[in-house]
């Protein structure tokens, strides 16, 4: 074999047998694939690293058996914002059991939702671990029953320093399901049914399951950062005026909660066409960013 051959034969071989690449660039930010350890489990993720982080975050997934989510991560890592999305434990590349099924007891079970929470908490050290800015503020954001994960995880982590929570529950698990088997998936709910109907139905309606209820009330209780709730007045899963009443409540005991509540919107309020809830957060992130930056220089 002459010279040449052999030359083009070991590139051949090395582009071959190259290793599997974990990191990527765009403009805006580099993407590198990441494993840590939560619980006897190893979860799998991607840390998304803008030039300039001005905050980071871990994104808290919803009730689905879910991968991470990419696209939302991008959208907030081109506005500064570092993020690390991992898959769900027992899914995608995540080991461990996906407890389901996405509504029932088993889903919501308490003993769930502080194994999830304590993912999200390994999830946020890990994170910590690869910030080049060791300052740079570090919150959760999340989707639905992120809004049970959340309070738990920020009550138990005090690296955890602000939280953003999209169409998420202030109310019990057990008050949650009696809402959501009232409406019954009817996307019309409320143009035949008042308020106060919804409200009897999801303190006094019968339930479907006999369980323990998780109230996020009493990790929300035990918190000082700030947190930001953003709602859909049409959700049929969750009962947002209920929702609401309880947070205003939380916010005159001088809690440093705020929400947003958008008419035209239903349950999903960070994915869908209209882009207002998401622009809205980055917003507040930048603004509780700056003020957590000055108070921590003030220090």
């Amino acid at each position: 074999m002459n010279n040449n051959l052999f030359s083009n034969l070991l590139l051949w071989l090395s582009i071959i047998f190259l290793p599997k690449m974990v990191f990527s660039q765009s403009t805006d930010f580099t993407i590198q694939d990441v494993k840590f350890e939560s619980q006897g489990v190893t979860l799998a993720g991607s840390i998304l690293s803008p030039k300039n982080a001005f905050a980071a975050i871990v994104i808290v997934h919803g009730s689905d058996p879910v991968k991470r989510e990419m696209e939302f991560a991008k959208r907030l890592a081109k506005e500064g914002i570092a993020v690390l999305t991992y898959d769900k434990r027992g899914v995608g590349e995540s080991s461990g059991v996906y407890v389901g099924p996405s509504v029932g007891t088993n889903n919501i079970d308490t003993t769930n939702l502080y194994l999830l929470s304590q993912d999200a908490n390994a999830a946020v050290n890990t994170f910590r671990t690869y910030l080049k800015d060791k300052k740079t503020p570090i919150g959760l954001v999340g989707f639905s029953q992120a809004g049970w994960i959340i309070p738990i995880a920020a009550s138990k982590n005090p690296q955890i320093e602000f939280m953003v929570l999209f169409s998420c529950p202030t109310i019990t698990t057990l008050e949650q399901l009696r809402f959501q088997f009232y409406t019954n998936g009817n996307n019309n709910f409320w143009a035949n049914h008042t308020e106060a109907d919804a409200l009897e139905h999801t303190k006094n309606g019968p339930d479907k399951y006999q369980f323990v209820a998780t109230d996020p009330k009493i990790s929300l209780n035990t918190l000082s950062i700030p947190g930001l709730w953003l709602f859909g007045e049409k959700d049929i899963q969750i009962p947002v005026k209920l929702c609401i009443e309880e947070l205003n409540t939380l916010k005159a005991q001088g809690k440093p909660f705020e929400y947003t509540l958008f008419s035209e919107l239903g349950h999903n309020t960070a994915f869908g066409n209209i882009t207002a809830p998401v622009d809205i957060s980055v917003k507040w992130i930048k603004q509780k960013a700056l003020n957590i930056k000055k108070s921590k220089a003030s220090k």
